[in-house]
């Protein structure tokens, strides 16, 4: 009778536990917030030259608050991108939220960095991570990256930033 008892105890308590547990968890917060698909930081009018050589000042040169002119919009390049600096969306992901920042000079991606997860386990795998999901999108000038091994969510987080910026580019 005693083990019986004892036994029933026991299963009662394991299942009140397992039910507690179950009941307490919740899913991550979702952000309060969603951040702009991608937008422009600077822009970076070709330099005009004078006869002599000279460089005189760009016509047209805009402050933030004189974007929404037309004549204050960059110039798309042959490669179909316009020249300037560009900041994807903010992705987030179970480890921490990743963004890419792209300059474009001449039509093509002259440089990609992002801001990603510093701390923890991230801080061993992401810095070369990003290090190589940069030099991919240079020498792909396309979102078409391929992922870094044991880096998957920080590779997806990254290719959906980048995909954000180039498209704020004109890509």
């Amino acid at each position: 009778m005693r083990r019986s008892t004892a036994a029933a105890v026991g299963t009662l308590t394991g299942a009140a536990l397992i039910l507690g547990v179950r009941l307490s968890v919740q899913p991550p917060a979702a952000p309060a917030e969603a951040a702009p698909a991608a937008q422009e930081l600077t822009e970076e009018p070709a330099p005009a030259e004078t006869s002599a050589g000279a460089k005189k000042p760009a016509t047209g040169a805009t402050s933030p608050s004189s974007k929404k002119k037309e004549s204050a919009k960059p110039t798309e390049e042959a490669g179909g991108l316009k020249a300037g600096t560009y900041k994807g969306k903010a992705v987030q992901n179970p480890y921490g939220t990743v963004q890419v920042t792209i300059k474009v000079s001449g039509g093509k991606i002259s440089s990609a960095d992002a801001t990603y997860p510093k701390t923890g386990f991230s801080a061993t795998i992401n810095p070369d991570a990003v290090t190589k999901l940069n030099k991919e999108t240079l020498t792909a000038q396309s979102a078409k990256v391929d992922t870094v091994s044991g880096a998957t969510f920080t590779s997806q987080s990254y290719v959906t930033s980048l995909q954000a910026a180039l498209d704020a580019a004109g890509a």
